[in-house]
C-alpha cells in the first residue's frame, strides 16, 4: 500500500478524494493546509506527495521546495484550479512529475499517480548498486555482508533487508508498523518481538561507527540516524 500525503485546504473536496483514493488501496494522509503538510513529511514516511497550490499559510509551490531539500526524490503532483501557463512552468520547474488543473475526473489522478510510482520504482531498481557506503562501512546488497576495513560481517537475509530499509528511510522516523509490513509481511506481537532482536543485533554491527544511531521511539517508531 503507497501512502500519499494530499495537501488540500477544500475540505470537501479533499474528503472525496480520499476515499476514492483508498478504493484503489492507497493510504492517504491528508493536510489543511502547507504548514501542517511540512510537519507531517518531516515525521512520516510518505511514496508521493499531492499538493493543492493555492493554500493557506503555506502554499503548494512553497511546499514543494521545502520537501524537495528534505527529500530530492520525492514525486509530487500539483492540483490547481488555476489555467495560467506561468502556474505550471513554475510547477514543473520545481521538478513536479505531474500538473493537473481542477475539475479532474478521480481516474485521472489514480492513473497518473500509478505511472509515476512505476517510473520511480524502475528509477530505483536501475540505480541500485550492489554496494552501498554507510558512514564507515561499506554494505554489500549481493552479497550480504557488511565490512568495516578488514571485518566482514555476514548477514543474514532479514538482517540486510532490514538494514536496506534503514537506509532508504535514514534520518526519517518510520513507524514500527510500517517496518514490520515492508519486512515481515504483518506488524502482530511476534514478529515485533522479533523485529526488537534483529535490531539490537544490527545496533551491535554499527558500533564502531559513532555517527550512525537506531533510535527507538516507544509506540511510536524508529529512526536510522547517519
Amino acid at each position: 500500500m503507497k501512502r500519499i500525503l494530499l495537501a488540500e485546504d477544500d475540505f470537501d473536496f479533499a474528503n472525496v478524494l480520499r476515499q476514492y483514493l483508498e478504493l484503489y488501496h492507497f493510504e492517504v494522509i491528508w493536510a489543511e493546509d502547507g504548514e501542517m503538510a511540512l510537519d507531517l513529511f518531516k515525521n512520516q514516511h510518505f511514496d508521493i506527495c499531492v499538493f493543492d497550490v493555492m493554500m493557506p499559510k503555506l502554499d503548494g509551490f512553497s511546499l514543494a521546495e521545502k520537501i524537495i531539500r528534505i527529500n530530492p526524490e520525492i514525486p509530487f503532483i500539483f492540483l490547481t484550479a488555476k489555467k495560467l501557463r506561468e502556474d505550471k512552468i513554475i510547477g514543473l520547474k520545481l521538478g513536479a512529475d505531474d500538473y493537473i488543473v481542477k475539475p479532474f475526473e478521480a481516474e485521472e489522478l489514480i492513473l497518473r499517480l500509478q505511472n509515476i510510482l512505476k517510473r520511480s520504482r524502475q528509477k530505483d531498481l536501475s540505480t541500485q548498486t550492489a554496494e552501498i557506503q554507510i558512514g564507515l562501512y561499506l554494505f554489500d546488497t549481493q552479497r550480504l555482508t557488511l565490512k568495516l576495513n578488514d571485518n566482514n560481517q555476514q548477514l543474514t537475509e532479514k538482517e540486510a533487508a532490514l538494514i536496506q530499509y534503514f537506509y532508504s528511510h535514514k534520518n526519517k522516523l518510520v513507524k514500527r508498523e510500517e517496518i514490520l509490513k515492508a519486512i515481515w509481511g504483518n506488524d502482530d506481537f511476534f514478529s515485533g518481538r522479533s523485529m526488537d532482536v534483529y535490531i539490537s543485533k544490527i545496533r551491535k554491527y554499527f558500533r564502531e561507527d559513532a555517527t550512525i544511531s537506531i533510535e527507538s521511539i516507544r509506540n511510536i517508531g524508529i529512526e536510522f540516524k547517519i
